[in-house]
């Protein structure tokens, strides 16, 4: 039985100009992240692009990420879906892949209860795989369903590899539940950046980590910030939180764009604002899938505009990023020929 806290990269996959998976590059990421402090790596989350991944990629990117993160760290396979046969599927290739654990997320779109993602999802995949740590993950703002925290409590007790969860419900009363009801030896793990520092610090919680976004681009200060409330150094881990702020700001990013007929507002939501950044700081991104496409101009001034602030206040945070893929971080960030190709016109 394995079990986790800390930091967990969800993994961005990276594309090649034909938007075709750049293994290669993913290899230059996951050794990155290892060797910025990261305790674990997930492939094929929602930041990976899951859901425009067929499975034969869904499956080879995973491969990759066992094989080349070999026993140097924590692995994760998304291998949720709305359809509970496709994720036993999924599951029984990732044990075969040598994962450590699956990250289940709420079936989308077809709305089962939250009994029916108990009985009909969680439970015959926890059933049929007792040696594969499984995650539930719940974020009802993508899924329109949620497995509520008394359904949670039920298969952590009945079945010992259920024995934490991606949180991203944003809903803190909601977090505090699940402690409650789900006990002390159950890992709350932040699916939401911005709200680790209070779901790791308010002890009515006691999150032990985060799978986190942000870490594409800086993983040693996520890393570090995790492990410091874990010691108990509140106060440094406060410093980090605020010096990642502007990073958090760009997970989505809303802005207001004229249309012919008037004005409407534009959410670019992850993984492309992360990619974008990626993209300008010359780190392995490449496009998104269609449907997800570019940034207007304005949601990439916003992506540049935080990530200048963290340049300018706290350099430290990007500066691994110049070390590891030698690249001028000034350059990058403010030189227009950077942006080409990744906005809309």
């Amino acid at each position: 039985m394995f079990t986790f806290n800390g930091c967990t990269t969800a993994l961005i996959t990276p594309m090649n100009t034909k938007q075709q998976v750049d293994y290669e590059g993913l290899c230059h990421l996951i050794d990155f992240q290892i060797q910025e402090g990261v305790n674990g790596l997930l492939a094929v989350g929602t930041t990976g692009e899951s859901p425009t991944l067929n499975w034969e990629e869904h499956s080879k990117v995973i491969e990759k990420t066992c094989e080349y993160a070999g026993n140097r760290c924590f692995t994760i396979a998304g291998t949720g879906s709305n359809s509970t046969q496709e994720a036993i599927e999924g599951t029984q290739h990732a044990k075969n892949a040598g994962i450590n654990a699956v990250l289940l997320v709420d079936p989308y779109y077809n709305g089962p209860s939250s009994i029916e993602i108990r009985k009909e999802y969680i439970e015959p995949i926890a059933k049929q795989f007792p040696d594969v740590q499984i995650i539930p993950y719940i974020i009802p703002g993508r899924t329109g369903t949620q497995l509520l925290p008394q359904d949670l409590a039920i298969l952590h007790q009945q079945y010992p590899n259920v024995r934490s969860v991606k949180e991203a419900t944003g809903d803190l009363n909601n977090m505090i539940l699940t402690r409650q009801l789900c006990g002390e030896d159950f890992e709350i793990l932040s699916g939401d950046d911005d709200k680790t520092y209070t779901m790791m610090t308010n002890p009515d919680i006691g999150a032990k980590g985060v799978i986190s976004v942000v870490s594409n681009i800086a993983p040693r200060a996520v890393a570090d910030m995790i492990h410091y409330i874990l010691d108990g150094n509140t106060e440094a881990a406060a410093v980090i939180h605020q010096a990642l702020q502007p990073l958090f700001n760009i997970v989505t990013v809303k802005t207001q764009e004229q249309t012919p007929y008037g004005p409407v507002v534009c959410k670019a939501r992850n993984p492309l604002p992360f990619k974008t950044l990626m993209n300008i700081l010359g780190m392995p991104s490449g496009p998104c899938r269609q449907p997800l496409g570019k940034m207007t101009r304005a949601g990439i001034e916003t992506v540049l505009a935080n990530a200048r602030k963290v340049y300018e206040v706290n350099p430290q945070v990007l500066e691994p990023i110049a070390d590891y893929f030698g690249v001028n971080l000034k350059d990058r960030l403010y030189n227009e020929k950077y942006l080409m190709g990744l906005t809309y016109a």
